[in-house]
């Protein structure tokens, strides 16, 4: 195909993009992460373990982080944005599948399916902007998706969280899955097809060397660990929240334990102050700050008083999404040559830290309750902590390019 002439801002092409990736980043979050308020329910009425009730969102989490080691390989082949179509589509009809499947089995099967689909969209959102959008205006279309993730991730689970209050949890589910599939064909009408990719027929084998080269610098396996604790503690202190403030002495409502991820906000805004100073001084100086405070928050949540509960949940929220912009922008820029790659990467430790040791940490509840929750959460984010002050002693490159779009939040 030949090659056309990138859609600039301010033309029809560029706004139907930029809405359509808001809707492919609101839908792909809300039908990831819808189901975790919903765990006490779970546990409730299919007789399971706090970590039995988390493969709801780990059973998804785990193939969405393997997916998206070759969801790019295969979008290469059939396309940017008929991939992401077909992703979106699948993933809204699996929910609805999941609000009316009988049993707690079948639901897990669905939410594994799920998570495979749902890898079909950011590991191709940024690749399918970057080719039809003019590179100066590339950032603000991402920009939007990335918005959308983060509105997704937080509305879909405030969602589930007011409609189980009122109807249970499988009209719950039913209002995600539909929401995704008219998401899903909103973006289908307004993407704009594509007119600068080209199929490619790469070899697995080249694909596994680049993958190699990666793990040379000395960094790079450092903050892909980090992206694993990280997210292993924001997971987990999210999973298990409304196991215990839904439980005495606090016994709040399904809808009020919904109402605690609007703090999500605050994470929106410390990713970007972080990202910003991190800028000005340097990652090396500041990555450690944001770190700390998410070992503070969570060191916070074991306090008895409501208000410092919800005071810790705040902080872990405000150092996970500033330490995660750090880290994922310094992913970038050591990456070099090999960007796609590197974030896909960064991205399968990302996902892999929420479904592995999301689920470890239910066992921590199960065992020990909220002090067995922290206690975990705090040595996870000791050893983050560790590592960060280990990444200030590698030396920089000699030439960094410039720092692409930080990734999307969960």
């Amino acid at each position: 195909m030949a090659s056309e002439a990138p859609i600039a801002l301010g033309t029809p092409a560029y706004r139907r993009l930029t809405l359509a990736m808001l809707f492919a980043g609101f839908s792909t979050f809300s039908l990831l992460y819808s189901v975790q308020p919903l765990l006490p329910l779970f546990a409730a009425q299919f007789g399971l373990t706090a970590e039995g009730a988390s493969l709801a969102v780990s059973l998804a989490t785990g193939p969405l982080a393997i997916g998206i080691l070759f969801a790019g390989f295969v979008s290469d082949r059939v396309g940017r944005r008929p991939l992401m179509i077909a992703a979106m589509f699948a993933a809204g009809a699996l929910t609805l599948a999941a609000a009316v499947v009988p049993g707690w089995s079948g639901l897990l099967v669905l939410r594994f399916l799920t998570g495979v689909a749902l890898a079909g969209v950011p590991a191709v959102a940024m690749a399918y902007v970057a080719e039809e959008v003019d590179a100066g205006s590339v950032g603000a279309a991402m920009g939007l998706y990335i918005a959308g993730s983060a509105l997704g991730g937080m509305a879909g689970r405030l969602v589930v969280s007011i409609v189980a209050d009122l109807e249970g949890w499988r009209w719950a589910l039913a209002a995600v899955g539909i929401a995704g599939l008219a998401m899903a064909e909103a973006f289908r009408r307004l993407a704009p097809l594509s007119r600068n990719f080209t199929p490619s027929v790469g070899r697995p084998g080249a694909l596994l060397r680049s993958a190699g080269s990666l793990f040379v610098d000395r960094a790079m396996p450092l903050l892909y660990l980090e992206a694993f604790l990280l997210m292993g503690v924001f997971v987990t202190i999210y999973n298990y929240a409304g196991f215990r403030l839904m439980s005495p002495p606090y016994g709040l409502s399904q809808a009020a334990v919904g109402g605690v991820f609007l703090l999500y906000v605050l994470g929106s805004v410390s990713s970007a102050k972080f990202g910003t100073l991190a800028g000005q001084l340097g990652r090396r100086k500041v990555f450690w700050i944001p770190v700390v405070l998410l070992i503070v928050g969570v060191a916070l949540t074991a306090m008895t008083p409501l208000v410092l509960v919800i005071a810790g949940i705040a902080v872990v929220t405000i150092g996970f999404f500033g330490a995660h912009s750090i880290a994922s922008a310094w992913v970038g820029r050591r990456a070099q040559g090999s960007r796609g790659q590197a974030a896909a990467f960064y991205l399968f430790f990302y996902y892999m830290g929420s479904s592995v040791l999301g689920s470890a940490g239910g066992f921590a509840w199960t065992h020990a309750g909220w002090p067995g929750v922290t206690a975990f959460c705090l040595l996870l984010g000791v050893a983050a902590l560790v590592i960060g002050l280990v990444l200030r002693g590698v030396p920089p490159l000699v030439v960094e390019p410039p720092a692409p779009q930080r990734m999307p939040d969960p």
